[in-house]
């Protein structure tokens, strides 16, 4: 193994986190359209710069293996692309992805923090519930071609 480094992520990280998010839909034998499932990263400034929002990607040398971003909604933000390479899992790497959007939320005095997460992602929903978010809704995806559905998840930042 490589060196793993956690540093924020730019426009220019994007194919990777897009590669590496692929890499999971595989791993749950998932069809992977980029345009559909990822449409923010191929439009990422619009997304993530500041002062809208912020990505992190972990590094092992100098390939992407985890991401999170974050937006602001409303009054609160939303936790986004939250991903990790399978051996990349328990390792407390997502816990130091998320702590790094509790962060930014202090830093730009927000208050609430709220995510979606499909509800085949297990492991990540028992790291949401450590972490103190609460699970508060389900939705659908229409038209979705995964069939998926999501869990809500909030907290206070």
């Amino acid at each position: 193994m490589g060196t793993l480094t956690i540093r924020p992520g730019t426009r220019d990280d994007a194919s990777g986190v897009v590669t590496l998010i692929g890499t999971v839909f595989a791993e749950y034998g998932w069809i992977y359209d980029p345009p559909s499932e990822v449409p923010d990263l191929l439009d990422f400034d619009a997304h993530y710069a500041a002062p809208r929002g912020a990505f992190w990607v972990v590094t092992e040398d100098a390939r992407v293996v985890g991401s999170v971003g974050v937006d602001r909604r409303g009054v609160g933000a939303e936790l986004h692309r939250l991903y990790l390479e399978p051996g990349q899992r328990g390792r407390g790497l997502g816990e130091a992805l998320v702590a790094r959007v509790l962060e930014w939320c202090r830093a730009q005095s927000i208050g609430r923090l709220e995510l979606w997460s499909d509800t085949r992602f297990e492991h990540a929903h028992r790291l949401y519930v450590r972490l103190g978010f609460r699970q508060d809704g389900e939705r659908a995806l229409a038209g979705d071609i995964n069939d998926t559905r999501e869990y809500r998840f909030e907290r206070e930042v």
